[in-house]
């Protein structure tokens, strides 16, 4: 289940928000320029779907969001509890950081947690099967996939390059938990 938990940014232990009501979490996520939303695949997906199989499957979804934002690539990344590299790529997006475009996730099946550092709040938004976030440019932020990673996701991109993270050097992501899938 999705959810939505906003901190103070000194006070981790206690949220002034905790949601997992989609209209809530889109209107209060909107406020600061973050786009949620939940898509609707238009034939099944099956596991073990290849790229192709899963763009087909949200295609008018995938049309409309590049034409709004003109992205120039669209993939699919997987990731498996009992991948070898698992911890390497955990630790690659647990620091704050923030990118020079847009970071645009959808979550096709399992899920993630991002956080999102906002005029002195954390905004810690699980995503789940069936959830699209929209990042906006500059926006300090970090991810946890959980230590037994497991989701497919649909990644938006401007740039050629893909991902690039210009890390901010605080400490703040370590005083906020670890995602945990299904810990409430």
């Amino acid at each position: 289940m999705s959810r939505l938990r906003i901190f103070a940014n000194d006070n981790p232990a206690t949220p002034e928000l905790d949601t997992s009501d989609h209209a809530v979490m889109a209107e209060e996520l909107k406020k600061i320029g973050v786009r949620f939303e939940q898509w609707k695949a238009s034939q099944p997906v099956k596991a073990g779907a290849s790229q192709e199989e899963v763009l087909a499957a949200y295609r008018a979804d995938i049309d409309r969001l590049v034409a709004e934002n003109g992205f120039k690539s669209v993939d699919v990344v997987s990731i498996a509890p009992d991948n070898p590299q698992r911890e390497a790529m955990r630790g690659k997006f647990l620091d704050e950081h923030f990118h020079k475009e847009d970071e645009v996730r959808f979550f096709v099946d399992g899920s993630g947690l991002f956080t999102l550092h906002v005029d002195g709040k954390v905004y810690e938004v699980e995503c789940v099967k069936d959830d699209l976030i929209a990042v906006p440019d500059g926006t300090r932020h970090w991810f946890d996939m959980g230590p037994e990673p497991s989701f497919v996701a649909i990644r938006f991109f401007t740039e050629p390059d893909g991902w690039v993270g210009h890390f901010t050097g605080t400490d703040i992501a370590q005083k906020f938990p670890r995602y945990e899938r299904g810990a409430r």
